[in-house]
C-alpha cells in the first residue's frame, strides 16, 4: 500500500494519517503535544510517523503547523504558540525518516484539503476561513495556493477592522480575529449574559448561573435551542465575519468562501448573519456573481489531508 503521511501539529495534540490520492484517511493516530522544547515536539512527530510507516510504504510527509512558514516550505520562522523561531522542521524530519518532507501553515493545509476534497472542490478559486480561537485563512487562486513573496500570505485574522480597537495578541489593535472568532464569541456572550439574564437564560442554565463559566459549546447549544442572548452573540460575530469577507472579496474575488474551524461548527446560527453582512457589504453586488458562503466538509481532518496532498504535489 502506497500513501502520503499527513501530520497536523496542534498546541494540544499531534494528529497524523496515511492519506491516499483521493484524500481518504487509511489509518490515523494521535498523541498529546509535548511543547516543552522544539525537540520534544519533533520527537512526537517522528513517533506518529513511525507508527504509520509500520503498515504502509509511505512516499513522503506533509506537515501542517501554526505560524509563519518560510517560502522554502521547510523552516518555521515563527510559531508563537509553540515558541519556535527559525526551526528547520522539514529538514529535521526528513533527515530522521529518509522521506521527502514539506511544511505548510496549518490554515493553508486545511484550505487545500477543502479545495481538493471538500466543500470547495468544484471551484477554481476559493477563500477558506478558519474560525477558531482566532482567524486563519488559506487562499486558492487559479487552482494554486497563494503563499506570497515570503510564504506568509493568508494571515487574514490580522486585517485591521477598527482603528484603535480591541488589543490583539499580535500586539496590534483592531484585528479581525478579535471581533470574529471563538474568543470574540465568548466575550460577546458573557457580556450579554451579565447585562440581560432573562434573554440569556439558555446559556446561564448550562453554565450554572455564572456568566463567566459560559463556554463556546454552551453558546452554540443555547443558540440552536432558541436562546435570544446566544443568538445575539452569534449575530455580532457573524456581522464582523461577513464584513471581513466582503473586504476579501474586493481584493481577491474568489468564487466561493468556505467557513471552517470550531466556531463554524455552529452551522446556520453563524452562517446566516455572516452571509447577510457579507452581501450587504459586497462591492458592486448588482454587477457580479455573489460568491456562496459554505460550511467546510472535512472537519478536523482537513489539515492533515491537505498537508499530505501538498506533499504529493
Amino acid at each position: 500500500m502506497s500513501a502520503i503521511i499527513g501530520v497536523d501539529v496542534g498546541g494540544t495534540k499531534i494528529a497524523a494519517g496515511l492519506v491516499d490520492e483521493q484524500g481518504n484517511i487509511l489509518k490515523m493516530t494521535r498523541k498529546p503535544t509535548d511543547t516543552r522544547t522544539p525537540d520534544s515536539v519533533i520527537e512526537t512527530i517522528l513517533e506518529v510517523i513511525g507508527e504509520l510507516r509500520a503498515d504502509a510504504d509511505a512516499q513522503a510527509v506533509g506537515i501542517g503547523a501554526a505560524g509563519f512558514i518560510n517560502a522554502d516550505r521547510s523552516t518555521v520562522n515563527f510559531a508563537p504558540n509553540l515558541n519556535w523561531r527559525n526551526l528547520p522542521l522539514g529538514k529535521r524530519v526528513s533527515e530522521a525518516t529518509g522521506l521527502p518532507t514539506v511544511v505548510e501553515n496549518d490554515a493553508n493545509a486545511a484550505a487545500w484539503g477543502e479545495f481538493r476534497f471538500g466543500a470547495a472542490a468544484q471551484y477554481d478559486s476559493a477563500a477558506v476561513i478558519t474560525v477558531g480561537t482566532g482567524i486563519g485563512g488559506g487562499i486558492i487562486v487559479g487552482g494554486k495556493l497563494l503563499r506570497g513573496a515570503s510564504g506568509f500570505a493568508g494571515e487574514i485574522g490580522h486585517l485591521n477592522m477598527a482603528e484603535n480597537g480591541i488589543p490583539c495578541g499580535c500586539g496590534l489593535r483592531g484585528c479581525w480575529e478579535v471581533y470574529s472568532s471563538g474568543g470574540a464569541l465568548l466575550r460577546a456572550a458573557r457580556k450579554i449574559a451579565r447585562q440581560d439574564r432573562e434573554r440569556s437564560a439558555g446559556m446561564l442554565d448550562l453554565a450554572g448561573g455564572d456568566p463567566e463559566a459560559i463556554t463556546g459549546i454552551m453558546i452554540t447549544q443555547a443558540a440552536q435551542n432558541g436562546c435570544a442572548g446566544a443568538n445575539e452573540a452569534f449575530a455580532e460575530v457573524g456581522r464582523w465575519l461577513g464584513q471581513g469577507m466582503a473586504d476579501l472579496s474586493a481584493i481577491l474575488d474568489p468564487e466561493a468562501f468556505v467557513l471552517a474551524g470550531g466556531v463554524s461548527e455552529a452551522g446556520n446560527v453563524l452562517l446566516r448573519p455572516a452571509r447577510d453582512a457579507f452581501l450587504e457589504c459586497l462591492t458592486a453586488r448588482d454587477f457580479r456573481p455573489e460568491p456562496p458562503v459554505l460550511l467546510a466538509k472535512l472537519g478536523n481532518d482537513a489539515g492533515l489531508i491537505g498537508a499530505a496532498d501538498l506533499a504529493r504535489e
